[in-house]
């Protein structure tokens, strides 16, 4: 570990897209091997259990290839990347208590403000650590667990081991291997039985230094009959430099209950965004994602749901706004292993400017998913002739009785419906985000008032930038 303090001065002109002064009170050096590895579980002073499951981890990455089925990947250099970096010597209850150049990030993104005004718990991470966490007492109360993955293996040991690595093992896929090995920071959240959270739980990631992965782990259990609705947004400033981002998320839905994932991805375009999200959805339980990805270079996201109960349903519902310089390979994965079990897939996707979206989906039902259902729309706008779409759905169907079906659709925005628009007293930049917008509604209404109109707000400014 090192003592290290840098300033980057940096401007930017967009919302979030700042650079603060980096701070940190420990840090190791750029680059991974094991003894990288070891530091990181001795700075957190982790239990053997843990010590022994990031090695054999990092051994798993090292034996994994690279996927090469996907967007290109080859200029992801590990050896010049920071693994670790904690801003502070302590997490805090309060934002006053955060350090000035932390502080002052969150309340320009906004935060503290969604706190006040309607979240039941707010957890904050900043570079490597999670940095604030709050949750209202009334949860505490109901016994209701919200804290982060650090905190979680320290002091809810058991429940964490009987649940960790259990859907996404480091044998998964290499940046699964590689989060095992380095994670820090992260989501833990428990849901007793019965137990209905009415205001939703965020969390918040932030990346700040340059050349750094972030790697949080985040792990959900809602016990039977229980529901939740858990937020992440992410953002991060702009470097010539590349960055990763590769998170793991598992979720458990239990008999009955109910959880509903949503993120709000907004990271710059050097950010290599490769995570892994996946859940398992037992009797009668429904899992829901809402996946919205606007920034990054590349992102390689496929949430899924394991229904492995009679009655099980799980929804994916996602949207995609691919730039210049960005390619978005997102879509989502169903896999039925019991009767009666539904899906549902929406995807919206909108390139321009040269932008890459990719669409790719897999449903699959074993013998044992009798009656199995699953519904998938692929919907693609195109602004403007450089710009690509493609989708790549896989059907496995081992069950006669499933019914699978798959629409696509894509679109452009031509000259005579701008002139429409236009001709109505609207610029250029304001038609196409207003076409943009009504495309992308089905799944906007399904998200927070506070957050849809961030969203909307952040497509503005990408219409505006697109044609300025």
């Amino acid at each position: 570990m090192t003592k290290n303090t840098t300033t980057n001065d940096l401007n930017f002109n967009r919302d979030h897209d700042f650079a603060m002064p980096e701070i940190a009170t420990d840090k190791v050096k750029r680059g991974i091997d094991s003894q990288i590895v070891q530091s990181i579980s001795n700075y957190k002073k982790e239990s053997r259990w843990m010590q022994d499951f990031r090695q054999k981890s990092y051994t798993t990455f090292q034996k994994l290839p690279m996927p090469t089925w996907g967007p290109n990947l080859s200029k992801i250099d590990f050896d010049d990347i920071t693994y670790f970096l904690r801003a502070t010597d302590k997490q805090k209850t309060s934002w006053e208590d955060l350090p000035n150049e932390i502080k002052d990030t969150y309340d320009r993104i906004g935060v503290p403000e969604h706190e006040r005004k309607w979240l039941g718990g707010v957890s904050a991470q900043y570079e490597s650590e999670v940095v604030y966490e709050s949750i209202e007492k009334e949860l505490n109360d109901l016994g209701v667990i919200f804290c982060d993955m650090d905190t979680a293996v320290r002091e809810h040991a058991e429940l964490v081991k009987k649940y960790f690595s259990k859907l996404i093992p480091p044998t998964d896929n290499k940046f699964a291997a590689l989060n095992s090995a380095v994670w820090s920071g992260g989501s833990f959240i428990y849901i007793p039985k019965g137990v209905h959270v009415k205001l939703p739980l965020q969390a918040y990631f932030r990346i700040n230094a340059e050349r750094f992965g972030q790697f949080e782990r985040t792990l959900i259990i809602a016990d039977e009959g229980s529901s939740v609705h858990y937020i992440e947004g992410c953002t991060a400033p702009s470097y010539s430099t590349q960055s990763l981002h590769a998170a793991v998320v598992e979720i458990f839905v239990l008999k009955n209950a109910k959880i509903r994932y949503t993120t709000i991805q907004n990271w710059s375009t050097n950010i290599y965004n490769l995570v892994t999200k996946r859940a398992r959805a037992d009797e009668g339980a429904v899992m829901e994602w809402v996946d919205c990805n606007i920034g990054s270079g590349i992102t390689m996201k496929y949430p899924a749901v394991i229904l492995t109960g009679d009655g099980a349903r799980g929804s994916v519902l996602s949207m995609a706004l691919a730039g210049k310089n960005q390619t978005l390979d997102t879509g989502a994965k169903m896999i039925h292993t019991a009767p009666n079990t539904t899906s549902n897939i929406v995807s919206k996707s909108i390139s321009m400017n040269g932008g890459i979206s990719n669409y790719r989906g897999l449903i699959k039902t074993t013998q044992s998913a009798k009656n199995a259902k699953s519904y998938t729309q692929c919907d693609a706008m195109l602004l403007d002739n450089n710009s690509k779409s493609n989708t790549y759905p896989t059907m496995d169907t081992q069950e006669t009785s499933a019914t699978i079906s798959h629409e696509a659709s894509i679109e452009s925005i031509d000259d005579e419906k701008l002139f429409y628009f236009m001709s109505r007293g609207l610029t250029e930049a304001q038609a196409r985000s207003m076409m943009v917008n009504g495309f992308i509604e089905k799944i906007t209404k399904e998200i927070p008032l506070e957050y849809s109109v961030e969203l909307y707000r952040l497509i503005n400014m990408e219409m505006e930038n697109s044609i300025g």
